[in-house]
């Protein structure tokens, strides 16, 4: 039975990577854009094929020129099991809603699009000829069309079984691609300025799209290293700012990170990667400080944070302290006023950025982190939790078989107050935040474990 086609349904076309953080950034975007995540799908799981109920056309365009998890978005004309499904509901299609595109003035090609099959072109001529039956009156045009239509045909997920017909085959008229390219163009490969934990750049796109990021606005990231986040904020227009607690990262000084390289050159720093890009008017600044202190006035200045705190792998996790803060037994260093690096649990760093973000975001600013965790012992409480933050979404990427990283966004719902500093403290789940504390031991446990197995079954 052929399906009925409501008004403004479209279809997107999503890549097939990073999928538990394809649908969070859809969400945020059409948020950022006026419009709603609608959906007659129940659930998406593996599948590249959405079908969304959108207001309006510039809001899909302007969802596409934000997406790094899509492809390409349609405007859906038809939608079957099988292609006498789908011409039956290109029939009922509205008449109205296709003469723009297909007057005789006009121009259009039709492309053939499967996923997990390859088609000869006999076999993709003989699809495209099926169609005649629509009311096109215009000329085709091959190289420079003015409208393009698709058939998009999906053969499921299992490489190893193909079906002989599609699951699922879709017809609609091309809108806009999304913003692939920007995964390469701005690829850490190619950047001056890199650090042992630069963040890819895809993975930079999708957190400034889970924060909402927009024009003018003001993005500050507390652990800054080498500003792979605030590039990607800067692109869409934000205002960046940084602080970090090591001097010779934020000055770009000291050791290179790059192979055959030994010391840091002088375009090596956070304003000439912006600047390398073109961003540079985007740059605030970037401080030497320390997270778990910061030097802030009471009040609201961000309209995002957006970060990558240490874990204590490649990166330690420090912060600054007095002499009296060091644990007895230490050998005593001369009274200084130089900070003291003391260890900063994981427990106090995510307690800490939460409070920053309640007390500095403005309401409906968001937070946008990531958690890393040892899987055999995760469980959604402990993911930490503060009374002005609802939390929007929480996505896995795995880093091993036994460890994995989860990027947290929330949103500030709720002024802060004095009180909600240490509300954490009266949490149920308190004792479970403190299970990230030893994050690093479990995670080179689990790597000691894995090498001397592999080690084992060679010498078998």
């Amino acid at each position: 039975m052929a399906m009925s086609c409501p008004l403004n349904r479209y279809l997107l076309l999503m890549a097939q990577e990073h999928l538990e953080f394809r649908l969070p950034e859809i969400k945020s975007l059409l948020s950022l854009f006026g419009g709603q995540f609608i959906s007659s799908q129940e659930t998406y799981g593996k599948s590249p094929f959405w079908i969304l109920s959108i207001p309006s056309e510039d809001i899909a365009r302007n969802l596409m020129k934000r997406t790094v998890c899509a492809k390409s978005i349609f405007e859906l004309w038809g939608h079957g099991k099988s292609p006498e499904e789908l011409y039956s509901s290109l029939k009922n299609y509205p008449v109205e809603k296709m003469v723009p595109f297909l007057h005789s003035d006009s121009t259009y090609k039709i492309k053939i699009h499967t996923f997990n099959k390859t088609l000869t072109q006999e076999e993709k001529v003989k699809r495209i000829d099926a169609l005649e039956f629509l009311p096109f009156e215009g000329k085709v045009n091959l190289k420079k069309p003015q409208h393009i239509f698709s058939v998009l045909e999906d053969y499921g997920l299992d490489p190893n079984c193909i079906p002989e017909n599609p699951h699922n085959i879709y017809f609609g008229r091309w809108i806009a691609d999304g913003q692939r390219e920007l995964i390469e163009s701005y690829s850490v490969k190619k950047r001056h300025f890199i650090g042992n934990t630069s963040m890819d750049a895809g993975l930079s796109f999708i957190m400034a799209n889970h924060g909402k990021v927009k024009e003018n606005d003001i993005v500050f990231d507390p652990f800054v290293g080498t500003g792979g986040l605030l590039i990607a904020s800067a692109h869409f227009g934000a205002y960046v700012y940084g602080t970090d607690i090591d001097y010779n990262t934020v000055h770009g000084l000291g050791k290179a990170s790059r192979k055959n390289q030994k010391w840091r050159g002088p375009d090596e720093n956070i304003r000439a990667n912006l600047r390398q890009y073109g961003l540079e008017k985007y740059y605030l600044d970037v401080l030497v400080s320390d997270a778990s202190k910061p030097s802030w006035r009471k009040g609201t200045y961000f309209d995002a944070i957006i970060t990558d705190p240490p874990y204590g792998i490649r990166e330690s996790t420090r912060k600054t302290g007095s002499q009296k803060e060091i644990p007895k037994g230490m050998e005593k260093c001369p009274e200084s006023h130089v900070p003291v690096s003391l260890s900063y649990h994981l427990s106090d760093m995510f307690f800490d950025l939460l409070n920053f973000a309640a007390e500095t975001l403005v309401l409906g600013g968001r937070l946008v982190y990531w958690l890393p965790v040892y899987t055999p012992e995760y469980t959604e409480e402990m993911v930490p939790w503060h009374p002005c933050l609802r939390l929007i979404s929480n996505c896995e990427q795995k880093l091993s078989s036994h460890t994995s990283r989860r990027l947290i966004t929330m949103e500030k719902v709720k002024k802060f107050e004095n009180r909600d500093e240490y509300s954490h403290l009266l949490s149920d789940h308190f004792l479970l935040y403190k299970g990230h504390n030893s994050f690093r031991e479990k995670y080179f446990s689990g790597v000691t474990k894995r090498i001397a197995k592999e080690e084992k079954s060679s010498q078998e």
